[in-house]
Order: C-alpha cells, then structure tokens, then sequence
C-alpha cells in the first residue's frame, strides 16, 4: 500500500507489541501507512529503533519504545511516556510471543511462567495501562493468539495454554468494555517470518502443504485483517476471532 493511500487511522495512536520483526513489523508498516502513530514496543529496543527509521524515512510517523510485555511494571513505563507525549492510545495490538519448545514435564517452571507472562498475561498487562485511553477513544485491543489455541502439536503446553487463554480472555475483555472498547483476536497459521529461520526446507514444505492453500502465509496477510479489525470498517465486530492459516486448521487430514 503506498504511503497516504488509505488514511483509516490518520490521527491515531496505534500501540505494537513486538514491533520490530515479523507479524508486529508488518502490522507497524500497515498502520504507518494508514496515517497513524505507531508505538513500536519491543524488548529488543534495537529492532525497534531500525523499523522506526525506516518508517520516518518513508514518511510515516513512528518511534520506538522498549517493551517486555511481561512484565507489568514495562507496561506502566510504556503508558507514562506516551502520556507525557501528550499521545491518547486508540488501538493496541498485542503480539509480543515467546516459545519454548518441550513436553510439560520437560518444561523449566521458570520458561512455563515467562511464556504465560508474556504470551497472555501481557493482554491482562495491556489492558490495564491503556483502557482509560481507549474508553476515551473508543478504540480496540486485537490480540495476536495462534492457531494452537485450537488445534497444536507436541512440545507446546505453555504456548497452546498461552494462546487458548487469550482467546477466552479476549472475549471477557470485549463484554466487560463494550460498547466503549472492541476487543478481538486473530489466529495465524504458518506465517513466514523470522522465527523460521532456522527451519529445514522438508520443514517449510511439510508446513505450506498443511494449508488448502498450499503455501505458508506472509506477514503483510496477516497485518492487513489486524487493521481491518482496528478500523470503522469493523465497528461492530467484537469478542471474535478470526483464522488467518490459509485454510491449515480447516483440513480434517493431510494427504
């Protein structure tokens, strides 16, 4: 999308978890190019720093802020600043993750308790910072679940736990704030990013034929229902989720 082509959210702040890479870069670019402020949080400050350069560079209004979306007292931080900006939030997109692969009983307690923090903690953390401003805004939160909240393979308790949690709370969320605020989520399927760098190629193949689509997702597919979810177009759209797979979770078996 050219910079000014669609302005949905000129005017507006929009927060991004995880901003820096992957599905948050690519929701950071839509937004920027839709006119908005983006809050780039991320903790690696660095990623952040880059992708608002590059934003401000292309003309779009951007800044970087460090971000552990677990961690309650980062979130407070995060608030304060954009407060003293003079800045009111309209939209928050929590996609901040982390994984650690393993079966329960191989699983440290420690990484089982940062997965919870910042995998579905963080949209309680969330919440809790900017809900004075989205009432005001009447703006939305979408929350960036996965499509292991439904349907998951082995060695990912914390992470399917973490995700399934975000789903029902983002249905609280959407009933305890409307008709004030919109609260929804988005369920990714194989998305293409830098978590799969480290991927075989027999991998990625066996991934992209899992979808009736026959091919992993980018990240931009993904960015673009978030904001169609952030924006008037889905001013009565609250409580939902929406699968973006390419149709992975929809084949009863794989060939």
């Amino acid at each position: 999308m050219a910079w000014g082509e669609a302005m949905r959210f000129a005017g507006k702040t929009v927060v991004v978890t995880g901003g820096g890479k992957g599905i948050g870069a690519a929701c950071v670019t839509r937004f920027s190019s839709e006119g908005a402020y983006v809050a780039i949080a991320d903790i690696d400050l660095g990623a952040a720093e880059a992708m608002a350069a590059t934003l401000v560079e292309s003309g779009g209004s951007a800044a970087a802020y460090r971000l552990d979306a677990g961690d309650p007292e980062s979130w407070r931080e995060l608030a304060g600043a954009l407060l003293a900006e003079g800045k009111t939030v309209h939209t928050v997109v929590n996609n901040a993750y982390t994984i650690v692969h393993a079966p329960a009983d191989e699983t440290d307690e420690r990484d089982w308790d940062r997965q919870i923090a910042v995998d579905l903690s963080s949209v309680y953390h969330s919440a809790r910072a900017f809900m004075t401003d989205l009432r005001t805004s009447n703006g939305s939160i979408v929350n960036v679940s996965s499509v292991h909240a439904v349907s998951t393979m082995p060695g990912h308790p914390a992470y399917a736990a973490a995700k399934g949690g975000v789903l029902a709370l983002t249905r609280q969320l959407a009933v305890d704030y409307g008709p004030d605020v919109r609260v929804n989520a988005v369920l990714p399927g194989p998305i293409l990013t830098h978590a799969w760098d480290r991927a075989t190629g027999a991998r990625m193949e066996r991934a992209a034929a899992s979808a009736a689509l026959g091919r992993l997702g980018a990240a931009h597919e993904v960015a673009s229902v978030i904001a169609f979810l952030a924006s008037t177009e889905a001013t009565y759209v609250t409580g939902a989720q929406i699968t973006v797979d390419g149709g992975m979770t929809a084949r009863l078996y794989r060939e």
